[in-house]
């Protein structure tokens, strides 16, 4: 039988089957396992059910129910189910999360992890780095990819504004379920932070936000996961480094000497931690004019940046792109729409799906997450977090 906070559930042995396919929609797992279903009835052919939400104005209550009713009248036939919904009390949502996270190290996407970690680095900032990742992370999930995404450029956040996400994380106990867009659930210290005000901390609380979202940050099962860093070698970089050692690191450059030799040192600190370097991608490479490309920044930058980190680590670091500097790509990335969608026939467009073609012609050789397998939380941190919105 399915337990909730530890009591038996009644559950009619015929609806059994038909409720084990609720997925919640946001917790990535059946409704049964989760302790969500606190009795379902079979009498007389008529269903009752008496679903637990996790939280008073749960987001997904109205979908929960319809999921619910629609899955047990494949047994009642229509009209023949009732579904009843009330609020988990703080014990069963205590129980809930517990089986969520279960025993887990620091983050779910460490060492053994099967969700393949790609972080995009760059050593100084306006190189694009930020357009790269969102519109690359959506190319990604239009491939069929399950995708999540982390802004850990905490002083410069902007890819809620890139992906068109307005909402924020909610909250199940101390578990933080990510908004999502185009495919893409994604956390940023821009949801917490209200009127796009500065986020002003020292290097202490900068590594406990990228520990807070790798770990209280629930994304379900995930084929890649992306990390937007912030430019240059400091706080972020090392504590990535630190939780996750088995993260790719992809370093952009745009085609500028300037660009490319300070893109070399995010890629040797990547190395020095024990990081692989997935490949360089040169942004910006040229600009689209109605008379043909011209390269307004120069030529150059990737390969000079892949060759350099291929000498200085010993290991062939590939040139794996070179995206356009394009009309379609400025404006859907501030109209929060991938350029993908925007435009696909788009230079930067194609040249973003070639992209992630290379990347997963790289990918490391792993075991693939099973469809519809357990979501992965990640283990509670200590000390003080940033300010939260209401829970779900």
């Amino acid at each position: 039988m399915s337990e909730s906070a530890g009591a038996p559930v009644s559950v009619a042995p015929a609806l059994r089957a038909a409720l084990s396919g609720v997925i919640d929609p946001e917790l990535h797992r059946d409704v049964l396992s989760l302790g969500m279903i606190s009795s379902a009835t079979l009498q007389d052919g008529y269903a009752r059910v008496e679903l637990l939400l996790t939280i008073p104005g749960c987001p997904a209550a109205r979908l929960l129910e319809e999921r619910t009713r629609s899955a047990c009248e494949t047994v009642t036939g229509p009209g023949r189910t009732q579904v009843h919904t009330s609020v988990m009390t703080d014990a069963q949502r205590r129980a809930l999360v517990e089986k969520i996270r279960g025993r887990r190290a620091r983050t779910p996407f460490g060492p053994g992890s099967r969700t393949r970690v790609i972080a995009v680095a760059s050593g100084k900032g306006g190189v694009g780095k930020s357009t790269l990742t969102a519109n690359l992370a959506c190319t990604a999930a239009a491939a069929g990819e399950r995708v999540g995404l982390i802004d850990a450029d905490v002083y410069g956040y902007s890819i809620p504004g890139m992906l068109g996400i307005s909402a924020s994380p909610t909250k199940v106990g101390e578990l933080l379920m990510p908004p999502s867009a185009h495919g893409v659930a994604a956390v940023s210290i821009g949801m917490f932070v209200p009127d796009n005000r500065p986020v002003s901390w020292r290097g202490p609380l900068l590594a406990r936000t990228l520990e807070q979202f790798l770990g209280d940050v629930h994304f379900g099962p995930l084929d890649v996961l992306f990390l937007d860093l912030p430019p240059g070698t400091g706080d972020m970089a090392l504590t990535l480094g630190q939780l996750l050692p088995n993260a790719e690191v992809l370093v952009v450059t745009s085609p500028q000497p300037a660009a490319s030799t300070v893109a070399v040192r995010a890629g040797l600190l990547a190395q020095k931690l024990g990081q692989r370097i997935v490949g360089v991608v040169e942004n910006m490479s040229w600009v689209e004019t109605p008379g043909g490309p011209f390269p307004v920044f120069g030529t150059g930058g990737g390969t000079r940046t892949a060759e350099a980190l291929s000498a200085e680590t010993g290991t062939a670091v590939p040139l794996l792109g070179q995206v356009p500097l394009t009309l379609p790509l400025r404006e859907s990335a501030d109209a929060g729409r991938p350029v993908s969608e925007e435009a696909p026939d788009d230079p930067a467009a194609r040249a973003l799906g070639e992209l992630w073609r290379a990347l997963a012609a790289r990918k490391p050789a792993r075991a693939r997450i099973p469809r519809g397998g357990a979501g992965r939380g990640g283990a509670a941190s200590t000390g003080p977090a940033p300010e939260r919105p209401a829970g779900r």
